[in-house]
């Protein structure tokens, strides 16, 4: 018994250490390959290096190695919170977990109706993703979410989403909606379908990227000020950034945590009500049953 519980106590410090090890590593690589720097610089993801590809280079970026450290991280996390489930529920973080499932559960239901209930792990999914990776900038890495790169590959993929489910009405109803309500309104439906994708990834981008440059600018004005403040003063008391002490920790809790957070939401909440509203259950279901009815 004292066997079995130690085995399980060394694989819960072994998740641990692998969700920690990967943000540990992002600052060890922002350490190393950052050059230093005394003045203001707001810069997008930094080019590590780049893959000669036949048509077109691939650059490996700072956003990109840090969206892998959030996913290294997330998996380690559900094994860490799964691991040791039974029927019992005896451990505290089964109880976290089946609120977690429950709670994504009834909001997917809530939003997207029965039909799109198994897509529950993926709203969850993009959830974590998107606010783990706003909140990284908590520990002075390059958040992916101020990528547009990034945020625009998870809006391409929930407009693939969204136009599967528009077509399994048939690819001519598909053409035909772009007809309504009025034929000549064709070319302003076809600009906003494609208007979706751009608009969900402009917004989650532009709100995370806002909130770090006037972080950035904030904490340089104060950094300033204190050194036009107690510049006069003698020794080490005129290089003390006094204005940067409480300020900019409490911009970093709206800018990074609440409104990361508040962005990731609404990243999901935008997928789940673009997708379902792209889906005619009714038209669905009739075109099924005319399909069975040949069939017979």
């Amino acid at each position: 018994m004292q066997t079995s519980k130690l085995k399980f106590k060394i694989v819960d410090v072994f998740y641990i250490v692998m969700m920690i090890l990967p943000i540990v590593c992002g600052i060890v690589l922002q350490i190393l390959t950052e050059p230093p720097s005394t003045e203001i610089t707001i810069t997008g993801a930094r080019i590590f290096f780049t893959i000669p590809m036949p048509l077109q280079d691939f650059p490996v970026t700072e956003s990109q190695i840090n969206s892998a450290l959030v996913l290294i991280t997330l998996f380690f996390f559900c094994r860490f919170i799964t691991h040791g489930i039974s029927e019992k529920a005896d451990l505290k973080r089964q109880h976290i977990a089946e609120l977690a499932v429950e709670k994504i559960d009834g909001m997917v239901l809530e939003n997207m109706g029965e039909y799109f209930k198994g897509y529950a792990p993926f709203i969850l999914a993009i959830l974590l993703l998107s606010a783990c990776s706003s909140l990284l900038s908590l520990f002075g890495l390059f958040p992916p979410t101020s990528d547009i790169n990034i945020v625009g590959g998870w809006a391409i993929l929930v407009f693939f989403i969204i136009t599967y489910y528009k077509m399994k009405c048939g690819p001519l109803n598909y053409l035909k909606g772009f007809t309504q309500p009025v034929a000549f309104l064709a070319p302003i439906n076809f600009i906003s379908e494609f208007a979706t994708p751009i608009s969900m990834s402009f917004r989650h981008y532009g709100n995370v990227l806002s909130g770090t440059v006037i972080s950035t600018l904030l904490a340089f004005a104060l950094g300033s000020l204190s050194n036009k403040a107690l510049g006069a003063l003698p020794g080490f008391l005129a290089d003390i950034p006094i204005f940067q002490v409480g300020i900019p920790a409490v911009l970093s809790v709206y800018f990074d945590v609440f409104s990361g957070c508040l962005q990731a939401f609404i990243f999901a909440m935008l997928t789940m009500l673009n997708v379902s509203g792209a889906f005619d259950f009714e038209l669905y279901e009739k075109r099924r049953q005319k399909k069975l009815s040949k069939n017979k």
